[in-house]
This record gives structure tokens, C-alpha cells and sequence, in this order.
């Protein structure tokens, strides 16, 4: 009886996230339409906002999996972004933008799990050292090669790709292989494995390292779509360019029901149902005239209240790590 109601208990906390959305895009269409805003735009809004933070997100997903959390991912966005638009303007070809945009952000999270694995230092102590390292990036690039305060790619150059179906369709199909990935194959398993309990982890053969390098592959790929998407929503690029996408995403998976330490209970879904149910509770804000600053105290509280759920029952249950 009592495993019966702990499973019951499980798949309630599995479908909250999910009843979470689709509550919030109730609320948004009814209040859309008492209020008669353009609920069409409203929903162009929620999907321009919510496309980047999904993809870099899905992609972060294998290294919240371990436990460990990368806070260095929107400086990470905004410095492949620069670099993608400064070799636009070198060579006018997308397809070069994209590579660049990819490359680099793969390069910067190799950087980052090498970095602890060589020192031997926990994954955020370097994300947190990388955060600042790129944050002066930003400015050196914009000095070095912009107008002094942004580099701008033409926004004709990437009007054809500024288009819902596109952005939905790099969302969709970069899912979809993480999914095959993360549920479907030894790298999943192994990842929740270490995650889980990295000591068992080790004595079963796992390495640590290797997983370690495998996850910042995928977030670094996820970043470097993420940027692509970023530069063809908004072609002229700033110091601000992407700066709140890095807590936007902890909030994001953590909104999407996947716990912060990691292991087992982790889940890819998490990060596209977080991103959407962020975006349509600020679409939500702003109808109801709120200002960012209660928006973001808002985001902070309901942040706090579901980890406080989600870890609840977990407490006490933890193996040692």
C-alpha cells in the first residue's frame, strides 16, 4: 500500500510540470481575450521568447543531469553570437555564421569541462571563472570590431530565417536528437548513473570525465544554435545580448520539474516545458501591467516554492555523493 502511494505520489509530481503549462496558457488566453490584446502576437511573443532559452536549455540538460550547473551559458551565447556575426561580415555566408556560432560555443564548454577535470575543481567553480572571462570578451569584441557599442549583421541577410516555422523547426529536430540521446541510448544512462551517485558511478566503470566532456558537447551545441537563433531575432548584437539566458535556463529546467542535483529523476522534457511556462507567465505580467522588476521577484518566489516541492520528498533518500 505504501509503494502504491509513493508511485501515485511520483507520477502526480511527474505530471505537475506539465498541468504547470497548459494552467498558465489558460490563464493567457483568457485573460488575452477579456482584455482583447492580439492573442496571435501574444503567442508570437511567447514563441520568440522561449525558442533560444528551450534550445540552450535542452542542451544544459546533460550537465544538470551530473549534478553540476553551468552559469556561464548566456555570456557563452552572446560571445558565439559576436564571433558568428563578425565572420558574416567577413564572408556574407549563413552557412559559415552557423558553423562559427556552433564551433565556438562546443569549444568554449570543452574548455570548461577540460578546465575541471585538469585541476581537479568542481564544473561550476570554472563555469563561474569562464563567466567573467567572457563577459570581458564581449566588450573586446565589440570594441575591436563593431561601431564601439555593438556589430551588426543585415538584417536582410537573415530575414528568411526570422520566421516561427524555422525557429520551432531548429527546436523540434535539436529535441529530438537529444531525446534519442539522453533516453535511448548508454550516454542517458550513464549520465543519471553519475549523477545519481558518482562513487557507485566510478566502481561500475563510468568515467566521470568522459561524461563530463559528452554533456558540455551537447550544451555546446545547444548554446551555439541557441546564438544562431539569437543573431537571425535580433541582428544587431550588444554587451546585452543574451545576459539574462543564462539564469533564464536554470529557471527554466528547474520550472520544468527536473531536479537540481541531477541523477535519475532528470528529465529532457524539462527544459522545453520550463522555457514555454516562464514565457507565458511573463506574457501573463505584462497584461496585467507588471513591471519587470515584480516580474522577476515574481519568477524568484515561484523558483523558490518549486524546488522547495521537488526536493521535499527527496530529502533523506539522497545516497551519499
Amino acid at each position: 500500500m505504501e509503494k502504491k502511494k509513493i508511485n501515485i505520489r511520483q507520477q502526480i509530481m511527474n505530471l505537475a510540470p506539465i498541468v504547470g503549462l497548459l494552467l498558465l496558457y489558460a490563464v493567457f488566453m483568457i485573460m488575452g481575450t477579456v482584455k482583447d490584446i492580439n492573442i496571435a502576437y501574444g503567442m508570437k511573443a511567447v514563441i520568440n521568447q522561449s525558442v533560444v532559452v528551450a534550445i540552450v536549455a535542452t542542451g544544459a540538460i546533460f550537465i544538470y543531469t551530473l549534478g553540476s550547473f553551468d552559469i556561464s551559458l548566456g555570456a557563452s551565447v552572446a560571445v558565439s553570437a559576436l564571433l558568428g556575426a563578425i565572420t558574416y561580415n567577413k564572408t556574407e555566408s549563413i552557412l559559415c555564421m552557423l558553423l562559427v556560432n556552433v564551433g565556438i560555443a562546443v569549444l568554449i564548454s570543452l574548455f570548461n569541462s577540460v578546465l575541471a577535470s585538469v585541476f581537479n575543481l568542481p564544473v561550476f567553480v570554472t563555469t563561474i571563472a569562464m563567466l567573467s572571462f567572457l563577459n570581458a570578451l564581449v566588450l573586446v569584441l565589440i570594441k575591436a570590431n563593431g561601431t564601439g557599442s555593438e556589430i551588426a549583421v543585415p538584417a536582410a541577410a537573415v530575414e528568411a530565417f526570422d520566421n516561427i516555422g524555422f525557429k520551432v523547426f531548429v527546436l523540434v529536430a535539436f529535441f529530438l536528437v537529444c531525446m534519442f540521446v539522453f533516453n535511448f541510448t548508454q550516454i542517458g544512462r550513464k549520465q543519471k548513473m553519475v549523477g545519481g551517485n558518482p562513487v557507485c558511478a566510478k566502481l561500475t566503470g563510468i568515467s566521470d570525465k568522459k561524461m563530463a566532456i559528452v554533456a558540455f558537447v551537447m550544451a555546446g551545441i545547444g548554446v551555439g544554435l541557441g546564438a544562431f537563433i539569437t543573431t537571425i531575432y535580433a541582428p544587431t548584437l550588444t554587451k546585452n545580448t543574451a545576459s539574462s539566458v543564462g539564469m533564464d535556463v536554470i529557471i527554466a529546467i528547474v520550472f520544468g520539474g527536473m531536479p537540481v542535483s541531477g541523477g535519475a529523476r532528470s528529465k529532457i522534457t524539462a527544459a522545453v516545458i520550463g522555457a514555454f511556462s516562464m514565457s507565458f507567465l511573463g506574457q501573463i505580467m505584462n497584461i496585467l501591467n507588471l513591471n519587470s522588476g515584480i516580474g522577476q521577484m515574481v519568477k524568484a518566489v515561484i523558483f523558490i516554492i518549486v524546488v522547495f516541492v521537488a526536493t521535499f520528498n527527496q530529502r533523506g533518500k539522497m545516497l551519499p555523493r
